[in-house]
C-alpha cells in the first residue's frame, strides 16, 4: 500500500474446507481470521483507503433450516469450525466498517466448481464413483435427511467478484 495506492482489494485467500478444520483448527484461525485482520489493519491506515471485497461462505448459514437461504436469515449457529471462522470474518468486517469507515463487501460463495477445483469436493467423488460403476454416496445429516447443495461455476464467481469490485463504494 505504500508503493502503490490501491483503490480496491479482492481478498480470496483463506483456508477452505469443513473436514480439515476438525483436524487442524489453528490453521483456519490463522488464515481466515488473523490473515483477514492483518489485511484490514493495513487497509484502515492506507491513503486512500481501498474498498475491500472478500470471500465469506454459504457455510455461515450453519444450522439454519429455512430454504432457500436469504441474506436476512440467521447466521449465528455455525455448524463447523470453518463456518465459525467465516462468520467471525463477517463480524470483524462489520466492526472495521463501523469504527474505521472501511468499505467492505463480503460474498457468500456456495460450492464453487470448475477447472482446477479442489480435489476434496463432492463432484470429484461423484465422477470417480460413476467411472467405477459405483453408486454415488450422498451425505446425510444425523437425522438421515439428505443434504441439498447449490453449486456455482467458477466463471460466475469471477463475474460476481468483478461486479462487486466495480460497484464497491468508497
Amino acid at each position: 500500500f505504500d508503493v502503490v495506492p490501491f483503490t480496491h482489494v479482492l481478498h480470496l485467500a483463506a483456508q477452505a474446507g469443513v473436514r480439515y478444520a476438525m483436524r487442524n483448527p489453528q490453521s483456519y484461525v490463522n488464515s481466515n481470521i488473523a490473515g483477514f485482520v492483518n489485511l484490514l489493519e493495513i487497509a484502515k491506515s492506507a491513503n486512500p483507503q481501498p474498498s475491500i471485497v472478500w470471500a465469506s461462505s454459504s457455510s455461515v448459514y450453519g444450522l439454519n433450516t429455512q430454504n432457500p437461504f436469504s441474506e436476512s436469515h440467521r447466521t449465528d449457529q455455525p455448524a463447523s469450525l470453518y463456518a465459525a471462522t467465516k462468520k467471525a470474518g463477517e463480524e470483524i468486517a462489520h466492526t472495521y466498517n463501523h469504527i474505521y469507515g472501511l468499505s467492505i463487501t463480503g460474498l457468500r460463495f456456495f460450492t464453487v466448481y470448475g477447472p482446477w477445483g479442489r480435489p476434496d469436493m463432492a463432484y470429484f467423488f461423484f465422477t470417480k464413483d460413476i467411472l467405477q460403476g459405483k453408486p454415488i454416496t450422498i451425505y446425510q445429516t444425523p437425522d438421515e435427511k439428505e443434504v441439498a447443495r447449490d453449486f456455482t461455476y467458477i466463471d460466475d464467481v469471477v463475474k460476481g467478484c468483478v461486479g462487486a469490485l466495480d460497484t464497491a463504494e468508497k
